[in-house]
């Protein structure tokens, strides 16, 4: 299964979402639909789950990483996943759904505890390691 995630940084914090059948946060994102790209994936998922009143703009999208694993969801579905940065502020008002419960914004100092594997394994170190979190 091909997914997407999108990383929004403000103030040197992580933009993650916690959806409401999920135990732990994930990145904006989900699974890439047939026929769509990685990037019109990305941008339709931001759009989903960030609500009408997020504003940005969908040419600040950059594809930084790509790599394989299991999905958090189920704990035995492969998974490839593509994460985007966005090159820009994220700007308007965040909106939970049906889906998303709330939103955080994410610093070394919140743990790994309350993170999907993704998170933990690939995306934090990736940030850390760049400076783009505390």
């Amino acid at each position: 299964m091909n997914v997407v995630g999108t990383m929004f940084f403000q103030n040197n914090k992580l933009l993650i979402d916690k959806p409401r059948k999920r135990k732990t946060y994930q990145m904006i994102g989900g699974k890439i639909e047939e026929g769509e790209s990685p990037l019109e994936a990305a941008i339709r998922e931001s759009h989903e789950e960030l609500g009408n009143k997020a504003i940005f703009d969908d040419s600040l999208f950059e594809l930084i990483m790509e790599f394989d694993e299991i999905a958090t969801s189920d704990g035995k579905t492969p998974i490839h996943f593509y994460v985007f940065k966005y090159n820009g502020e994220l700007k308007g008002e965040l909106t939970t759904s049906e889906e998303i419960e709330r939103f955080k914004w994410y610093t070394s100092e919140d743990g790994t505890d309350i993170l999907s594997n993704t998170l933990r394994n690939e995306v934090i170190p990736y940030c850390l390691e760049n400076n783009l979190i505390k």
